[in-house]
């Protein structure tokens, strides 16, 4: 699988772990060059609370477009050290 966003490949990898139609992808399958910290947090009641990531390509920002749980609850083990996309990232084969 692959995120893209605004024509670069952001992340890679053959190992996704799929939850509620999202590609988690491993943290050292995403390049880091694009992340930015983000200061947002949310919550959710059975993952955890999400930290996120806004991706920055050539100067063009999407904010908050990466997430990951940091210490996600015992029923979302599987994606610890990973990372989803949305707000306009393409996750394509």
């Amino acid at each position: 699988m692959r995120a893209i966003w605004n024509g670069t490949v952001i992340a890679e990898s053959d190992e996704t772990v799929v939850v509620e139609g999202n590609h988690y992808f491993p943290i050292d399958a995403v390049r880091p060059e694009y992340l930015l910290a983000s200061p947002t947090a949310t919550t959710c009641s059975w993952k955890g609370q999400a930290q996120y990531y806004s991706i920055d390509v050539e100067g063009k920002v999407n904010a908050d477009a990466a997430w990951y749980y940091p210490e996600p609850k015992a029923p979302a083990s599987k994606i610890a050290g990973r990372v989803a996309f949305w707000r306009g990232v393409r996750v394509v084969p």
